[in-house]
């Protein structure tokens, strides 16, 4: 094993979204993380073959039917080794189970406890079913992102795996950290709602100073500012520009042609529509390729709009080797990178079940009569 965090056991419960992708970063760095599976068909929402589900990438499997009570059994002698958990299951279920963190930190002191839900242990909305644009709406970050017209999803960047995972992520390593002082574990109780809202902080403390408009679509950042937006090209490409400071808004002015002295100021809010006109005009009189080939690289801040397949063979993104095809399957490198100790994709996403006996026998774990463990080996 390789990466800073080689050594730490970790067990994932059954889960998708956020707590796997925390699992995942988590791997990536060198973690031994041991999945809980059930036994049973489950309904995921997205049904893919194993070696595509790459937030399992680095794990190992181990399948429990956790209505059985040897399983249960196992489970706390697991967490007895274990030095994380992470689970998201809706509150009172891990307690329900026998596994919550009373009994848990009562078998291992020192565990880290992770908890990973939408909307927070307790509040009014707690038990409600919710997916990332249900949270991200409760804290003003889906109403600022959008058209003019209606908010837009982000993907399920800012509440599953922005506010969640990574919040979740950094939440463990802080309470491993305070562990080498106390010499005690604790929970880590992860809301979306909480890590979303806390992305807003630099937006709300716009707002405060009369620099944020409510109003979607009329601000810096969120595509009201022409020179921070994207543009169609000729050929139907698009290109990201965000010349933000006044240098930067000059070479963009520069490389785009046009005469300074009969356009809008930059900041003549009223005057951005027919600045947005200008740019927009002549960003189609050339093709993306062309415009990569006169900004590229310069100080205006510019980028191409790439897709998913464009993205991995970018010139840029190639000399880094960001991405990477393990199996043949193309996904994103372990980040952030590490000088001494660097993370690694140690194995292709398990299938159910493997490698469970494996990590029984590393962990220090009998299986006893847990008849559901399965190893798939």
């Amino acid at each position: 094993m390789s990466g800073p965090l080689s050594g730490l056991k970790v067990i994932e419960m059954p889960a998708i979204g956020p707590v796997p992708f925390c699992g995942m970063l988590l791997a990536d760095l060198g973690a031994d993380v041991l999945r809980i599976d059930r036994t049973g068909e489950v309904d995921l929402g997205l049904p893919v073959e194993p070696k595509y589900e790459l937030l399992g990438r680095g794990k190992r499997s181990l399948a429990l039917d956790l209505k059985d009570a040897k399983a249960i059994g196992l489970m706390l002698d697991l967490m007895a080794q274990a030095d994380v958990v992470l689970e998201g299951f809706r509150p009172g279920v891990m307690e329900r189970l026998g596994l919550g963190p009373d009994v848990a930190l009562q078998r291992n002191p020192k565990l880290v406890y992770g908890r990973m839900t939408g909307w927070g242990q307790q509040g009014p909305m707690a038990q409600a079913a919710g997916h990332d644009i249900n949270y991200i709406a409760l804290t003003g970050a889906l109403h600022a992102i959008g058209t003019t017209d209606k908010p837009v999803p982000p993907l399920n960047l800012v509440g599953d795996f922005g506010g969640g995972s990574l919040y979740l992520a950094m939440g463990l390593l802080a309470a491993l950290y305070e562990r080498q002082q106390s010499g005690k574990g604790q929970v880590v109780d992860a809301a979306m709602v909480d890590g979303a809202a806390s992305l807003m902080t630099m937006f709300f403390g716009m707002k405060g100073a009369g620099l944020w408009s409510d109003t979607r679509g009329a601000n810096m950042l969120d595509g009201g500012a022409p020179w921070y937006d994207t543009y169609e090209c000729a050929d139907g490409g698009f290109v990201a520009i965000g010349s933000i400071e006044g240098k930067f808004y000059a070479e963009l002015i520069e490389k785009l042609g046009l005469d300074p002295t009969i356009l809008p100021k930059q900041h003549d809010r009223k005057r951005w529509p027919s600045l947005r006109a200008a740019f927009a005009a002549t960003f189609r009189t050339k093709t993306r390729a062309e415009w990569c080939a006169i900004m590229e690289g310069s100080d205006i801040c510019f980028a191409p709009v790439l897709g998913l397949d464009e993205a991995p063979k970018h010139p840029h993104m190639a000399a880094r080797q960001s991405f990477v095809a393990p199996d043949g399957v193309t996904q994103p490198a372990p980040a952030p990178r590490f000088s001494r100790t660097p993370g690694a994709i140690r194995n292709q996403p398990p299938k159910r079940g493997e490698g469970g006996a494996a990590a029984l026998r590393d962990w220090g774990v009998a299986a006893g009569e847990a008849k559901h463990a399965a190893s798939g080996e």
